[in-house]
């Protein structure tokens, strides 16, 4: 599965909600957001459907995201649907890691390869302040019960404002290494202006190599995370939409104003 720029098509975002159980300064305004009344959020039996066809057409890798895929009823039985599906060579999970210590080991046996967890800052005080109110020692009992149930590797995901130099990345960086996990250090980006850059440790950023495409809650497949181009399942059908936006996925990224982070899964 090829696109216009010759660039193998194989990985799929997918966010399962965009409810989230913290409010990041960077990924939503402090007055909070709308967010989609339930029916227009996909259901887990669509969802599958469209990694089915996905794998059809080149899928091979997916990570499920949210806003925070955690809070949504029933992900775990859903994790153990995608795992038993023929093709998936690559299972992983973005969260914040709020609520991974109650569900590590169910998600293990659900048969989750990975995950990547959120984590900007070990300073307890400035993590409540990103996060708007967060406990970090949530998102380390998440971290210490993912090791403990063999969801491995553990990618931390830090966003930076400048540069992976800056105090709170350099410590987030020592933490890593002190603990065995990998991190990416993640340039904040905006997606209404088209600012983003080359994740530091990660592949996100490098369009010339770009081979996602996302999937939203509300069932839109885009091409390109920084891109308005966004085609519905549930009007074209699936096939249709995906097939649209592989052959429109643009060379390069630019702006997006059609989503926010919080609905899109970064």
């Amino acid at each position: 599965m090829f696109d216009p720029f010759n660039r193998s098509i194989s990985y799929l975002r997918v966010s399962i909600t965009d409810r989230c159980n913290l409010r990041c300064v960077y990924c939503m305004p402090e007055e909070g957001i709308r967010l989609m009344d339930h029916s227009e959020i996909i259901s887990y039996e669509e969802i599958l459907e469209v990694i089915r066809e996905g794998i059809r057409l080149g899928i091979t890798k997916v990570r499920i995201t949210g806003g925070e895929p955690l809070v949504r009823k029933g992900v775990v039985g859903f994790v153990e649907m995608i795992a038993q599906l023929k093709g998936i060579t690559d299972f992983g999970m973005t969260t914040n890691g709020i609520l991974l210590d109650q569900f590590a080991s169910d998600l293990s046996r659900a048969g989750l390869h990975r995950v990547n967890i959120s984590l900007d800052t070990i300073n307890p005080e400035k993590y409540r302040q990103i996060t708007r109110g967060g406990e970090l020692e949530k998102v380390f009992s998440g971290i210490h019960a993912a090791k403990e149930a063999g969801i491995l590797p553990i990618k931390i995901n830090c966003v930076v404002k400048n540069s992976s130099l800056e105090p709170d990345a350099i410590e987030v960086g020592n933490f890593c290494r002190q603990n065995g996990l990998e991190v990416r250090f993640i340039h904040e980006m905006d997606l209404d202006t088209g600012c983003f850059t080359l994740v530091e440790g990660g592949d996100g950023g490098n369009c010339r190599n770009c081979n996602r495409l996302r999937l939203t809650a509300n069932g839109m497949i885009k091409p390109c995370l920084f891109a308005n181009l966004e085609y519905s399942i549930r009007d074209l059908g699936i096939r249709e939409a995906m097939l649209s936006a592989i052959t429109t996925k643009p060379e390069k990224g630019k702006i997006n104003n059609h989503n926010l982070f919080h609905n899109i899964g970064g």
